[in-house]
């Protein structure tokens, strides 16, 4: 995707929203004991963030699967992010699947509590890593 500084600069400025919006969303239902929406809405909280991430360092990816590769390869095993960071994009995307997809499991409070507050440190981390301010046009 090629895209003026300006145009990039909007983009993952519009994904870390979305990244906000969703763990804001995991942290609503995670108050209903909906364990499977939030295993959902984090996931997609940290999908969003590492896209933002990947776009504002002109990386294209094509599937969340890619994203999470991404993520391993241009950040984790250089050591921008600990491997800490990668198994948290990896088991978030699990659990999502499973969540959504594996019609036994159930994920719980005791398993996803902890994770919210994780991925909203992640997602700190990927906003002071990318210089993200109210204004990215100035980054």
């Amino acid at each position: 995707m090629s895209l003026s500084k300006e145009e990039r600069n909007i983009v993952v400025g519009l994904e870390l929203e979305k990244a906000e919006k969703f763990l804001s969303q995991a942290d609503a239902v995670a108050g209903m004991g909906m364990w499977d929406i939030v295993a959902n809405r984090v996931f997609y909280a940290a999908f969003h963030a590492v896209s933002a991430l990947l776009i504002h360092d002109h990386i294209e990816v094509r599937s969340h699967k890619g994203a999470g590769l991404m993520f391993g390869q241009k950040y984790v095993i250089p050591g921008v992010f600990s491997p800490d960071d990668g198994r948290l994009y990896a088991k978030l995307q699990d659990l999502r699947e499973k969540s959504d997809y594996n019609l036994v499991y159930q994920s719980d409070e005791s398993e996803m509590t902890p994770l919210i507050e994780q991925t909203r440190d992640l997602i700190s981390r990927i906003k002071a890593e990318i210089g993200f301010s109210a204004n990215l046009s100035e980054n």
